[in-house]
């Protein structure tokens, strides 16, 4: 859609570039600020040129640029990348599950970043679900020049809401490289078969019996369950079913949406018993 109020768009390419006039908006891929009015917005400060490699693996996990497109991140999972996946990283098969439990077509996928995806901050933002069961970090630059890290399941504070502050910028996400070697699951359920999630559970065990499980979508902010071996059906229902942020919208009801997300807790769990998850 046409943004009538926008008068300006500049490319940053340094990071004094990113120093915000009033009016202006950080913009990657652009794609939910280009579906509807920003009439609070004047301009854009495009940060695609600012050279952030789009893919990092060092021996402390994978850095993803937020710059970094939803299809590139599912491209590189594939392999199909010049920077490896390296062997025994068994979470990278969950990455195409989690972007295929965003609504959206190939063509947004070639446009929408995993940054922007997770500074939305919407509940059933795909990225959040996968990086929130990785223990992934947000690297977030702050306008005195220096840089705070955040777990992104605490970023989230509620729908399309988050920590940004004035002037802050996500740099990247990181994750760390035992939660990459982790066996992982996710499920998702819609009331429309190609419809919003309405419920992603996603889950990870490590090679020492621990056993993660994250809850998005269903509620406001992401949950994050732990346990030291596999949990038992009766805590773990009592565990993803006790927020008090289930919600009702158009989309489901909050009833429907807690009592699915025991349903696909349990799934993913016994997934995780198996071999042939990611």
């Amino acid at each position: 859609m046409d943004i009538t109020t926008v008068t300006s768009y500049r490319f940053a390419s340094s990071r004094g570039d990113l120093a915000l006039a009033p009016g202006e908006k950080i913009l990657a891929g652009g794609t939910w600020l280009m579906s509807e009015p920003q009439s609070e917005v004047t301009g854009f400060v495009d940060i695609t040129r600012m050279g952030w490699p789009e893919i990092e693996v060092t021996d402390a996990g994978l850095r993803v640029a937020a710059t970094c497109t939803i299809a590139r991140f599912v491209a590189w999972s594939r392999g199909e990348l010049d920077t490896p996946v390296p062997a025994g990283w068994h979470a990278t098969g969950a990455i195409p599950d989690a972007a295929h439990a965003l609504l959206m077509s190939f063509k947004v996928w070639n446009t929408a970043t995993v940054g922007g995806n997770v500074c939305q901050s919407f509940t059933a933002a795909a990225m959040v679900s996968l990086l929130a069961a990785l223990d992934g970090e947000a690297v977030i630059w702050t306008p005195d020049g220096g840089e705070r890290r955040q777990p992104v399941a605490d970023f989230v504070t509620g729908q399309a809401q988050n920590t940004l502050q004035p002037g802050e910028v996500l740099r990247a996400l990181d994750v760390p490289a035992g939660a990459m070697r982790c066996r992982v699951s996710l499920h998702k359920m819609a009331l429309a078969e190609l419809g919003r999630s309405g419920i992603v559970v996603s889950g990870r065990r490590g090679d020492d019996g621990s056993t993660v499980v994250a809850v998005t979508a269903s509620t406001l902010t992401p949950h994050v369950f732990r346990y030291p071996g596999v949990p038992d059906a009766a805590q773990l229902r009592a565990d993803v079913t006790s927020p008090t942020d289930f919600f009702t919208d158009a989309l489901g009801e909050a009833d429907w949406r807690r009592a699915v997300t025991a349903v696909l807790a349990e799934r993913v769990v016994a997934d995780l018993m198996t071999e042939d998850v990611a």
